[in-house]
């Protein structure tokens, strides 16, 4: 059985948008990958805020190997959607 998942602190508030989608179809035909909240923060962090892994951690009050695992795992569903013409939705969960 895994470890319950500890709370982690998302400061960037919820995305302006929530699905990014290839021009010209519509959304229902598309498959979606989808984009955890957590996974969203530690995007905006690493890339858009250009923090080191070790201070974006301490933002988010997970450890930096945690941070890591996370970030990996939202940049290979980013480019899977890039690649592959997926849309890519952003669940932000009970925050809505």
């Amino acid at each position: 059985m895994p470890r319950p998942k500890c709370c982690r602190k998302v400061g960037g508030g919820e995305p302006v948008c929530r699905i990014f989608k290839p021009v010209g179809i519509p959304v229902c035909a598309l498959e979606e990958v989808v984009l955890s909240i957590d996974e969203y923060e530690a995007i905006r962090l690493a890339d858009y805020e250009g923090l080191y892994y070790e201070r974006a951690a301490a933002q988010m009050m997970i450890s930096r190997a945690t941070f890591g695992r996370i970030v990996e795992a939202a940049r290979h569903k980013v480019a899977q959607a890039l690649l592959m013409g997926l849309a890519l939705r952003i669940d932000v969960g009970d925050s809505k």
